[in-house]
Formats: structure tokens, C-alpha cells, sequence
């Protein structure tokens, strides 16, 4: 989960000339076919067009070869679609099966001076880049992310999903003020980042993310935000509720098996990144999550099961469900990780994608 703000962000009103952005998406089924064209549509879309969209596909030779028919492009049309922002790149993931390595191969291929990430389920709305772009006016902003907005399968939230956990699904949850705030991190399927960044930190770290295990792990993000701020003690990072993107939540992912599955994980995650960069700084946010924002979730949905509306009872349930099964996955996490060291590698991020 991204981080709840620790303060408002300071941005000078003086801005140097507006970056260049690469978008990279990585898939890696073909059952998201028509999500994966959708959020190549919205990219080719924004009022602020990118340099380039990368489709970094994960160790599936079928989809890349089907991509690589969709966008082709003939002699004469390179040209005309990079000037309108249109170019489409398809790359097989160079690294190990998984998200991060993913994401890596399409820094390493990128050309843009930003790299912003948009998850194969999502789309953007017509002016996220341009939210972006102004986030990095202030020099000291190293990344900014968004709001990520839930769209449910069955067309509306289940009565009992506490808002607090929508992290779980991959969204922006209660907790996090609005407007432009500064963050610990940002929320990995709607960011981006200054190329320096990975110059001075390294890329996503293998071994914490999805890496095609049916188990939803996750926490790549947070762990190379923490890295990054420890390389550059004075960057900002940013999360910028303007630039907004819907991610679509299918059905399965509405029950609560998956509720408990994604919180148990989180917990496995966690204790990863506490591991690498240590408890004070990989678990700062949490403590204020913990302490603040769920407990008062508790409380309103107590105080909604007394005045009869519906769902309250099952969300203040959730809510401690979700913590409990989180500190589970902690636990056994943390004792994994003294057993057995990292399991994950943070080094530079590699060249040699290719397409």
C-alpha cells in the first residue's frame, strides 16, 4: 500500500522546461486483451502526449507476438506516430518472470526523461501525464503518483469492503489527505519517476512483487521509495490526487478469500522490505495506518451497524480481519526472512531489453 502523507508539498512556482514521459505497461495474459488496448487507448489520449508507450510482456511469447501484430507500424508511420505520441514498443520482459523485473526492462528501453507506470487493468484519464508534468516543476521532485480509483465487477463496492483496505485492490485508500501531499511512497501502478531516480537508487527489487505465484504479493514500490530517499536524502516524493486513474477490481478479487489472501500477503511483503531497509523506516507509515485510520474505520463502521446501514458490521469485521492476517504474514515473514536472508535482489536495473 502507498503511504499516508507526512506533509503538504511545496512546489516552486518557477518550472523548467516540461519533461518527456514513457509509459510503460507491463502484461503479461491474454485474458486482459481488451484491458491492455484500453489502457494503450487512454495513453494515446492525454492532452500531454508521452513519448512513448512500452508493453513489457512477462514470459508469454504468444501474447508479445499478438501485441506485436496489433501496433505494428509500416515505414513512414514511426515517424507521425512518435510526433503525436502514439508509438506503441513491444518488449518480452529481459528479466525473470515478474512484475518488477518487468517494469525494470522497460526503464532500461525507455527513452523519456520521466517514467510513469500504468497497470494493464487501468485506465487514464485524459490529463494524468499532464498532473505529472507539473509535480516535477519543483527540481527536488523525484516521483509522483496518483489516485487510483476502483472499478468494481459487479458494478458497485461490496456492502462490507472497508474503503481503509482498498489497497488490497490495488486503489487509493482512506487515509490519505487530498490535493498534492508528500508521501513515503507511491502506489506503483500509478507513478512515475525521474530517470535519475533509478540512476541513483537502482531499479524495483526482484523477489517481492508478483512474480506469477498465485500468491498476491506486493511492496516493490514502497522498498525502492525508501531506497530512493536514502540515496538522495533531499527528494520529494509526491502523490497528486488529480491525476486519476480506474482500475478495473474483477470479480473474484470482491470476496472476502481474496480480502484475506491479499492482507496475509501484505504481511509476507512487509517483512521483506522491513528486512532490507529496516523496521523504523519500512513499517513509519504503517504505524500511523495502524494507530489513526483503522481504528476510527472501526469505530464508523460500528457506528454505521447501530443505525441499521448496511454493511457496517462486516466492515468493522474486515478491518480487524485485515490487520490480524496482515500480522500474521509479518510474523511469519520475518521469521523466514532471519531463517533464510533477502530473497530478493535490488541492483541496478539492467540493460539489454529488447523487443
Amino acid at each position: 500500500m502507498s503511504a499516508p502523507a507526512v506533509s503538504r508539498a511545496s512546489v516552486s512556482p518557477t518550472s523548467p522546461a516540461s519533461p518527456t514521459f514513457s509509459v510503460v505497461i507491463c502484461v503479461y495474459t491474454e485474458d486482459r486483451w481488451e484491458d491492455i488496448l484500453a489502457a494503450v487507448s487512454s495513453v494515446r489520449a492525454q492532452s500531454r502526449p508521452a513519448l512513448e508507450t512500452l508493453l513489457v510482456v512477462d514470459h508469454n511469447e504468444a501474447l508479445r507476438e499478438r501485441l506485436l501484430k496489433e501496433y505494428a507500424q509500416g515505414e513512414g508511420a514511426e515517424h507521425e506516430a512518435e510526433h503525436e505520441g502514439r508509438e506503441v514498443r513491444v518488449l518480452a520482459n529481459a528479466g525473470p518472470r515478474g512484475l518488477s523485473a518487468g517494469r525494470n526492462t522497460g526503464i532500461a528501453a525507455s527513452r523519456g526523461e520521466v517514467i510513469a507506470f500504468l497497470d494493464d487493468d487501468a485506465v487514464a484519464e485524459r490529463d494524468w501525464l499532464g498532473h505529472f508534468a507539473e509535480g516535477y516543476a519543483d527540481p527536488a521532485v523525484v516521483a509522483v503518483g496518483g489516485r487510483t480509483v476502483p472499478v468494481w465487477a459487479s458494478g458497485r463496492r461490496p456492502d462490507w469492503f472497508p474503503e481503509e483496505f482498498d489497497w488490497v485492490v490495488g486503489c487509493t485508500y482512506r487515509g490519505l489527505p487530498p490535493g498534492r501531499v508528500r508521501v513515503r511512497n507511491v502506489l506503483g501502478g500509478n507513478a512515475s519517476f525521474r530517470r535519475e531516480a533509478f540512476d541513483a537508487a537502482g531499479g524495483f527489487a526482484t523477489g517481492i512483487g508478483r512474480d506469477g505465484d498465485k500468491r498476491p504479493l506486493g511492496c516493490e514500490e514502497t522498498e525502492l521509495c525508501i531506497r530512493l530517499s536514502r540515496a538522495r536524502p533531499g527528494a520529494v516524493l509526491l502523490i497528486d490526487d488529480r491525476a486519476v486513474i480506474h482500475h478495473r477490481v474483477p470479480e473474484p478479487r470482491e470476496h472476502f478469500a481474496y480480502f484475506r489472501a491479499r492482507t496475509y500477503a501484505e504481511g509476507l511483503s512487509k517483512a521483506l522490505v522491513a528486512r532490507s531497509v529496516g523496521a523504523e523506516k519500512g513499517l513509519e507509515s504503517e504505524r500511523r495506518y495502524a494507530t489513526r485510520v483503522l481504528p476510527a474505520g472501526v469505530v464508523r463502521g460500528l457506528r454505521d451497524a447501530v443505525l441499521a446501514r448496511p454493511g457496517g458490521a462486516g466492515r468493522a469485521g474486515a478491518i480487524v480481519a485485515g490487520v490480524l492476517t496482515a500480522a500474521g504474514g509479518y510474523a511469519v515473514g520475518s521469521l523466514r526472512a532471519r531463517r533464510g536472508g533477502a530473497a530478493f535482489s535490488s541492483a541496478p536495473v539492467g540493460e539489454g531489453a529488447h523487443g
